[in-house]
């Protein structure tokens, strides 16, 4: 959600696209969902301790498990500051060297059409920061990757993943600067705010295209064999109201390790789909707890109040760029050979100031996700009935996600609920249901001491 929403528009302007994903092999066998040792019968809630039911999950976890975790994680906070500086840095490069005014006039020079300069200019821009962001995002998404052991691709399989984002960005990232750009040089007072809703209407459309026509160019999706997993999971979407006939697995495998899945896309294009990962590694009760909590996010309309939450941010943040862009055009524009706001020489300087505007709200941006995250932890409790299944799924996240921080840490960083808050939900949301004759019963593991 975050990312959709929040970062959204900083990617589109910046175009610094990197999926990670990769095309698949021409067959891949669909792989057969982990089977478990069914639980034990719970007592009586009254002997439900629900601290000892969190820790016992907290101790499946090695100290050096935890501290593999925990240093990736908080790695992850540096990030956040060199993602910016080296995004400003870029912009400088490209401002104070007039590359970006060169780049203008030879757009200008090739046609007289001003819609047609923007986009042969955002070519430009796309290609060139792109190759400007490289060697960092090579760093990040890939070499961290594999240090931390969450990566399954060699460099030429994650740069040919690279190569297909870079021509989606291309073709999407043109046509949304082409029309941003002419709101732009229309509304010369009120710019700002309808540039900001056209970057969201873009970024409605790229939301609903992209499970059908984008994620297929990363990966292969195939429809989940026929089986009782798949009649429960169509089951609880009905149960829930979500227009979808099908579940499909995707080869996640090829490129990374993590378990992940979503209910993704907007008017008629709505898909379940999980990864293989997420097949291999868990039992049908984590699966069910997984899909429920995603099932979650639909139901309880976060895309479309993520648009609205994320919307006044993009629009503060084309405030902020309103006011900014004036201000240092004032001091330094002549001299990088900028023309005002509606010329595209500037989208340097506007890519700069909204990637500062998003640093400094990253706290607000992530509070904002991890309040839905956390809705969606509660309904995916309610609608799975899986409480030692959603715990079970909180421990194999811990791979790549710190699972007890502080409170402050937490409010900061964190744009889903720590590992033990959930664990420790989904306990509390057992404690309170093992009279019910499914959660006595139970089909997830759960750790010893953990009833």
């Amino acid at each position: 959600m975050k990312k959709l929403f929040g970062l959204a528009l900083c990617a589109l302007v910046t175009v610094n696209i990197a999926w990670a994903q990769a095309s698949p092999p021409t067959s891949v066998a669909p792989p057969a969902p982990v089977t478990r040792v069914a639980q034990q019968p719970a007592s009586q809630s009254t002997q439900f301790d629900v601290d000892k039911a969190t820790d016992a999950y907290m101790a499946e976890l090695t100290p050096a498990q935890r501290a593999n975790s925990d240093a990736y994680f908080e790695g992850g906070y540096w990030l956040i500051l060199w993602d910016c500086l080296w995004a400003l840095g870029v912009a400088w490069l490209l401002l104070g060297t007039r590359l970006s005014s060169r780049m203008r006039d030879f757009a200008e020079r090739l046609t007289r059409f001003r819609w047609l300069q923007t986009a042969i200019y955002a070519l430009q821009y796309i290609v060139l920061t792109s190759l400007l962001t490289l060697p960092w995002n090579i760093y990040e998404n890939f070499v961290r990757e594999h240090k931390y052991g969450l990566s399954s691709q060699n460099l030429g399989q994650w740069l040919g993943d690279q190569a297909k984002g870079l021509a989606v960005g291309l073709v999407l990232g043109t046509v949304a600067l082409v029309i941003i750009y002419a709101v732009i040089r229309k509304a010369t007072r009120t710019w700002w705010l309808w540039g900001a809703g056209v970057a969201m209407v873009f970024v409605i459309f790229v939301a609903t295209i992209a499970p059908v026509y984008i994620a297929p160019l990363f990966n292969t999706y195939k429809s989940l064999p026929d089986s009782p997993l798949k009649v429960q999971i169509l089951s609880m979407a009905r149960a829930n109201g979500i227009p979808a006939t099908d579940v499909y697995w995707f080869d996640a495998s090829r490129q990374s390790k993590r378990i992940s899945a979503n209910v993704s896309g907007m008017f008629g294009t709505t898909r379940i789909s999980l990864n293989d990962n997420l097949l291999n590694r868990s039992t049908p009760s984590e699966i069910k707890a997984v899909l429920g909590h995603e099932m979650g996010h639909y139901v309880l309309n976060h895309v479309y109040k993520g648009i609205v939450f994320f919307g006044i941010i993009i629009v503060l943040g084309f405030a902020f760029v309103r006011w900014g862009f004036d201000w240092v055009e004032r001091r330094w524009g002549a001299r990088w050979g900028l023309r005002g706001v509606g010329d595209v020489a500037g989208l340097p300087l506007i890519a700069a100031l909204f990637t500062l505007f998003m640093f400094f709200m990253t706290p607000v941006n992530n509070t904002l996700t991890r309040s839905m995250e956390a809705e969606a932890d509660a309904f995916g409790l309610n609608a799975a009935r899986q409480p030692d299944g959603f715990a079970q799924a909180a421990v194999q996240l811990s791979e790549y996600r710190k699972m007890h921080p502080g409170a402050l840490e937490e409010f900061l960083f964190f744009d889903h609920p720590s590992g033990w808050n959930r664990i420790h939900r989904a306990m509390i949301w057992k404690a309170e249901h093992l009279d019910d004759a499914d959660v006595r019963r139970g089909d997830a593991i759960a750790p010893p001491g953990a009833r």
